[in-house]
């Protein structure tokens, strides 16, 4: 069952989500006759968390009770306000460059696995995240190219270094989707004097305008996605289908993703780690984002991230 993050009443809580109602973890455990503690937010429940056995056996009875039980404890999951499933992960980190035609759509040229390495560039969490539902604000001082990504997100839920790829999916605790929005002009200080590395920091610097960085609207466990890498990926803007694709299409899998990352970086429970972006961005038809404009960001088996442009 998929996990998400909501703020009702001021309240902020976790449950059990589906697109069209919530079933809050507090209430299905006292049904079950489960103490649990949310006050660390989803990690706990997730695979890899301290309170996994008992959130399994809090779905064990749910999916046992009668729908005339669970129809009280649920919540419209359009009255609440969905949150990010990770609200301050340590290190939000993101590849570039891991769908090969992509790459060819802005003009490169996709090399082959064993001759290459993953690109990961980060986005600072606190400025960037953005709950499902919330705006994401074109910036003042950059406004015209503004661009969409949607990405598949993972979770990690142990602690990890130097793993290898047949093991890096046991430190997975779920997943969820991102959209990468990017700036793809930014140029700062445009009559600056031309140096060497402003092409790759105006890139860099693209991605860092605050709310740049939708997650949601839910966790899909690990265990309940045994193979990351048959998913189907859609993103629409305005119901425009722009991005329609399959997590097989990535050059590095997910494993492979951890097991590079791990070998230089140590990862922690909650840190978030974005796969790349399939074809079908703006920037290679010459369309951009606008006031006005909703992105849908969908992936089979985790959820639709809806986000307005203001």
């Amino acid at each position: 069952m998929r996990l998400c993050r909501y703020q009702s009443e001021n309240q902020i809580a976790c449950g059990f989500y589906s697109e069209d109602t919530i079933i809050p973890i507090s209430a299905a455990a006292e049904l079950a006759g489960v103490l649990l503690d949310e006050s660390e937010g989803l990690l706990p429940f997730l695979p890899g968390g301290a309170q996994r056995e008992l959130i399994l056996a809090v779905e064990t009875q749910l999916k046992q009770s009668m729908d005339e039980e669970l129809f009280p404890l649920s919540i419209q999951t359009d009255e609440v306000q969905l949150l990010v499933p990770v609200p301050e992960p340590s290190k939000l980190l993101l590849l570039a460059g891991n769908y090969s035609k992509h790459i060819e759509e802005g003009g490169g040229k996709a090399e082959e696995r064993q001759k290459t390495f993953p690109y990961v560039f980060m986005k600072p969490p606190l400025t960037t995240l953005t709950h499902p539902g919330q705006p994401v604000k074109i910036p003042e001082v950059s406004p015209d190219y503004i661009d969409w990504e949607l990405e598949l997100g993972i979770v990690i839920g142990k602690s990890c270094k130097g793993v290898s790829e047949a093991e890096a999916l046991d430190y997975v605790a779920g997943y969820t989707v991102i959209n990468d929005i990017s700036d793809r002009k930014f140029r700062p200080n445009p009559g600056r004097t031309l140096r060497e590395k402003d092409t790759f920091f105006d890139w860099q610097h693209g991605k860092w305008h605050d709310t740049f960085c939708p997650m949601g609207p839910c966790v899909t466990p690990a265990d309940d996605i045994p193979d990351p890498q048959t998913l189907k990926m859609k993103l629409s803007v305005n119901g425009n289908v722009e991005q329609d694709a399959s997590t097989a299409e990535m050059i590095f899998p997910v494993a492979a993703i951890i097991e590079f990352i791990s070998s230089f970086v140590q990862l922690e429970p909650g840190d978030v780690i974005s796969t790349g972006t399939p074809s079908g961005v703006g920037a290679s038809k010459n369309k951009f984002l606008k006031n006005g404009d909703v992105m849908k960001a969908e992936i089979d088996q985790i959820g639709v991230l809806t986000n307005p442009v203001a």
